[in-house]
């Protein structure tokens, strides 16, 4: 293991500073190949960046996906991809690792995190019938969620686009802060992509993160 001392500066983001030991099944895995470590690598990679996963993931969640993983982001894009032509690019197959080995990841992956997220914004009471209601409809016609991110319908079965990371029982997989500095402040988490800017005001964004939580799988 090689010990790394990251500095990561984001413009009008906050900074922060990460001392850990790096496992070697990063390199030996080849995590870097597909996933952003640092918010220095300016050039996009196929991945989700990891250098804020502390901050976005369960790590029960992220401990279970690194030895089974599941297809969340069925489809990835570039800024320069031609949408209209429909030029996009299936994901890879995931590296599968053991529970030892996704044990070291996982606890490496939770110390990389964005300073400056102010925590405790989401509440655990649910939503009432009333807001929930008033949520699904801001979420699939009001900002048009469901054209790039799976859902459920009132049966319960998933819908949706498959532009952007499936919403399907992600409230085992995102923090819930995270999720709602996401929808307020996308851009403070990156700097390519076509995650809009919707300007929502707190509340809206606290009920729509709750929302989001709730679309989850009867088991």
């Amino acid at each position: 293991m090689r010990i790394i001392v990251s500095i990561l500066f984001f413009l009008g983001w906050g900074s922060a500073l990460v001392v850990s030991a790096e496992p070697k099944e990063i390199s030996q895995k080849g995590c870097r190949e597909c996933h952003r470590f640092s918010s220095d690598e300016s050039q996009p990679k196929q991945g989700p960046d990891l250098f804020y996963s502390g901050n976005k993931f369960q790590k029960k969640w992220l401990k279970k996906f690194l030895q089974s993983p599941e297809i969340i982001h069925e489809v990835t894009f570039s800024p320069k991809l031609d949408l209209v032509n429909g030029k996009s690019k299936v994901i890879q197959t995931h590296a599968k690792l053991t529970k030892n080995e996704s044990e070291r990841v996982t606890n490496f992956l939770m110390t990389l995190q964005l300073s400056g997220l102010e925590l405790g914004k989401i509440n655990e009471e649910p939503l009432s019938k009333a807001q929930s209601a008033r949520a699904k409809i801001s979420f699939e016609r009001t900002f048009g969620c469901i054209s790039c991110h799976r859902a459920l319908n009132l049966i319960g079965r998933v819908r949706g686009g498959v532009s952007g990371p499936s919403l399907v029982n992600s409230g085992l997989r995102l923090k819930p802060d995270w999720i709602f500095h996401w929808l307020k402040t996308p851009q403070r988490f990156m700097r390519e992509g076509r995650m809009p800017l919707f300007n929502l005001d707190e509340e809206e964004a606290i009920r729509i993160t709750k929302y989001i939580l709730s679309i989850r799988k009867k088991s």
